[in-house]
């Protein structure tokens, strides 16, 4: 985050859109602002271990312009 912060980058969370969990796996799905304020989705899965985040993976990716997605599904 602080090298973001220092080369002018964004990224920041505006819409959660679902949590799901299951033992000890928890997965927000999320929208927002990335790199340079481009719409972003972001998926986080989390591991869970004694009430700690023990693993963290995640997917970041541009969300286009509703005028050129294939469905109207988008990605939610």
């Amino acid at each position: 985050m602080k090298y973001f912060a220092e080369n002018g980058l964004v990224m920041e969370y505006t819409k959660l859109h679902k949590v799901l969990g299951e033992e000890n796996f928890v997965l927000a799905m999320s929208e927002g602002k990335f790199g340079k304020g481009e719409s972003t989705s972001f998926y986080d899965l989390f591991r869970l271990e004694n009430g700690q985040i023990v693993e963290h993976w995640d997917v970041i990716e541009t969300i286009a312009p509703q005028s050129q997605w294939k469905n109207q599904n988008g990605k939610f």
